[in-house]
């Protein structure tokens, strides 16, 4: 547990004992110590501890260590590994469609969270390795081909650890690559939208698990790139002439079966004459 309420003691000498210089110092209700050999390195982590304390870092319980030095002694889980626990927390009370959108917007993310690109995959091979296998927590999955399982091989080599997201710069390589496609070219706006709100919820769930002290999404200014997404009416077929044009090819019988314009699944533009 962390908390704010820190305790720290002047330095006891016990002459005799091989380490005579005992600094102490309570977190909570919990009380700490540590000995020393010498004055000046008792007095050093004492001047260690209040500064921590000063800069208004909280302490653990039960280890009585500021939480940076706490963090720094854990584990460090990368951003693949967290994204793949986040896909399978969210796994089970999920929609099919859910799943899929979640593992694309995770598998964008995750290829641009890496220490360097050397002797990396071809991006669609690594794109694929992730959507379908990493984040695809489904019992029905098979092993994957070969350079599918190199892939994942690199993907764990490479992938930055979590805390290296506190770096606005790093959290920006996310933010750009999910603002693309993977030809490069810029991606829709609802695209972009949605796979920021994934990687967003990431971010939440590793504040949560303690892998980061705070989301640095809302510390970074950040918008997306103007798309053109507004649909020239002037190159839009209306109800009436989508009929008459799919009457007149022989191959589109199946599509006019299943692509009626009054269903709403092909894009017709308001009745009226068209612009000049």
């Amino acid at each position: 547990m962390l908390t704010f309420e820190f305790t720290i003691y002047s330095i006891r000498e016990r002459p005799g004992l091989r380490k005579p210089f005992q600094l102490r110092w309570k977190v909570g209700p919990r009380p700490h110590h540590k000995s020393f050999q010498t004055k000046a390195l008792a007095d050093g982590r004492r001047a260690q501890l209040m500064a921590a304390a000063h800069r208004g870092e909280m302490s653990n319980v039960e280890s009585g260590l500021p939480q940076p030095e706490l963090r720094a002694l854990q584990p460090r889980a990368t951003w693949v590994e967290h994204a793949r626990d986040y896909a399978r927390m969210k796994w089970k009370r999920s929609s099919a469609k859910s799943r899929a959108t979640r593992a694309d917007a995770l598998a964008t993310v995750t290829s641009a969270l890496v220490v360097d690109v050397k002797g990396a995959p071809e991006p669609a091979v690594l794109r694929r390795a992730l959507s379908c296998w990493a984040f695809n927590l489904s019992d029905q999955r098979t092993e994957p081909p070969t350079p599918l399982a190199s892939a994942l091989e690199w993907i764990a080599r490479k992938s930055l650890p979590v805390p290296r997201l506190e770096d606005s710069d790093t959290v920006r390589l996310a933010l750009e690559a999910l603002s693309l496609k993977l030809d490069g070219t810029p991606a829709a706006t609802n695209t972009i939208r949605r796979k920021r709100m994934v990687f967003n919820n990431a971010l939440r769930y590793a504040v949560e698990r303690k892998l980061l002290p705070d989301n640095p999404l809302l510390f970074v200014d950040w918008a997306p790139p103007d798309t053109d997404d507004e649909i020239d009416w002037r190159y839009v077929p209306n109800p009436t002439q989508a009929r008459a044009l799919m009457r007149q090819r022989p191959n589109w019988a199946r599509a006019a079966s299943i692509c009626r314009p009054s269903s709403g699944a092909v894009t017709t533009r308001p009745p009226g004459p068209r612009k000049p």
